[in-house]
């Protein structure tokens, strides 16, 4: 199994960042590995919900059906889902105020029978960039 995180700094108020965080839509303007959406995208993430996303990782594409595990707003919001080869995936999205402003973290963990060994070190050396990468531009658009 692989867990990675990454969090930011942002000079804005948590209901600014939860409000752009929590909001699928938007993930192809900061989410790296977000390469598409399948089918309809709700306007915003509730528990329960379930969508199809398209993500690339280590130049793979895999689609994941996520499903909403826990939302919690305007602070966390947990998502999982399962790809092609079994792998599974966890993401927990969170905002918490820091000062004046927030700092938005996200919190993956990857799984599966091909997550081991090279492979699985790969993955999480690739995760842990694309969101450090994803959380730059997350503070740029928000910020």
């Amino acid at each position: 199994m692989g867990r990675v995180n990454a969090s930011v700094d942002i000079a804005a108020t948590p209901e600014k960042v939860w409000a752009e965080f929590s909001n699928p839509n938007n993930f192809e303007k900061w989410l790296t590995i977000h390469t598409k959406w399948k089918g309809d995208v709700p306007g915003e993430f509730s528990e329960g919900t379930q969508v199809a996303e398209v993500v690339t990782m280590l130049g793979m594409a895999n689609t994941i059906t996520w499903t909403v595990q826990e939302y919690d707003a305007p602070s966390r919001v947990v998502i999982s889902g399962t790809g092609m080869a079994g792998v599974q995936v966890s993401f927990a999205l969170s905002v918490e105020p820091n000062g004046a402003g927030s700092t938005a973290t996200i919190d993956a963990e990857f799984s599966g029978q091909i997550i081991v060994g090279a492979l699985g070190k790969a993955v999480e050396k690739d995760a842990k960039k694309n969101l450090d990468e994803s959380l730059t531009k997350f503070a740029e658009l928000v910020g």
